[in-house]
């Protein structure tokens, strides 16, 4: 992954937020949390050089050939502001938002990206992505997602009437784990995006592993020279990562 620059500009951040779920669990809190959101990002593009959504921006999002889901356009509206003024976005797919294909990019000049990247700025080097279907166990998700992100499977979805395929989908969102307001519990030594990021240190080094997906806002360490920072949700935590050019901080948004 190559940023427009190698060193951050004087004064300046990287943001890194993920998983809003917008849609859950009902119409009224999702557009609270949406109108949150935008308030946060109007905070941060003040010193933004460059920022992060790393995925499950929407609980379900999937793009039609002439349409798209319904809602959510303050984000919409905020993020083209973002861009139109020179702040870099970069989308990173996750599980919840993996049918996203050119509608961002075309209309909001956002660049979407659909696997972990590495990139190395002001000497520090990041390996980040959304994270799911990364390290140990999951295999029944790691099956289903192969199958979602199918072309023949897309297709299919794609030729189905929307109100149809927008059914499905919102009854199948219903189900996800962060519709039912549960938070997730630490699970030590075998949460795997922990794991992962050891498996990936002993391979090289990388300074920051910065993920989403796992709902818990995590700052730990991987060796003595690298952390793992997990975003959290916003659901819950409202909980974001901040690189201010020789650290990375894990923060939680406060009105």
């Amino acid at each position: 992954m190559n940023l427009p620059f190698t060193k951050l500009p004087e004064g300046k951040k990287l943001y890194f937020i993920s998983d809003f779920h917008l849609g859950v669990p009902d119409h009224e809190t999702s557009l609270a949390r949406e109108k949150k959101i935008v308030r946060w990002l109007s905070m941060v593009e003040k010193d933004a050089a460059a920022i992060f959504l790393m995925g499950d921006v929407f609980d379900f999002w999937f793009e039609f050939k002439y349409l798209i889901p319904k809602g959510y356009i303050r984000l919409q509206g905020k993020l083209a502001e973002l861009t139109d003024k020179g702040i870099p976005v970069y989308w990173f797919t996750g599980n919840h938002d993996m049918w996203i294909f050119d509608y961002f990019t075309k209309e909001l000049n956002i660049q979407i990206f659909r696997k972990p990247e590495v990139f190395t700025i002001n000497d520090k080097k990041f390996y980040v992505g959304h994270g799911d279907g990364l390290g140990p166990g999951d295999n029944f998700y790691k099956t289903i997602k192969k199958i979602f992100a199918n072309r023949f499977f897309q297709e299919w979805f794609r030729v189905t009437p929307a109100s149809i395929g927008m059914g499905i989908a919102n009854y199948w969102s219903k189900s996800s784990r962060i519709s039912g307001l549960k938070k997730e519990q630490f699970l030590g030594d075998k949460e795997w995006l922990y794991i992962y990021s050891k498996e990936q240190e002993a391979k090289a080094h990388h300074d920051y592993y910065i993920f989403g997906h796992r709902h818990l806002p995590l700052d730990l360490e991987v060796s003595a020279t690298s952390r793992y920072i997990n975003l959290g949700e916003w659901v819950h935590y409202c909980t974001y990562a901040v690189f201010d050019g020789s650290t990375t901080s894990l923060l939680e948004y406060k009105e």
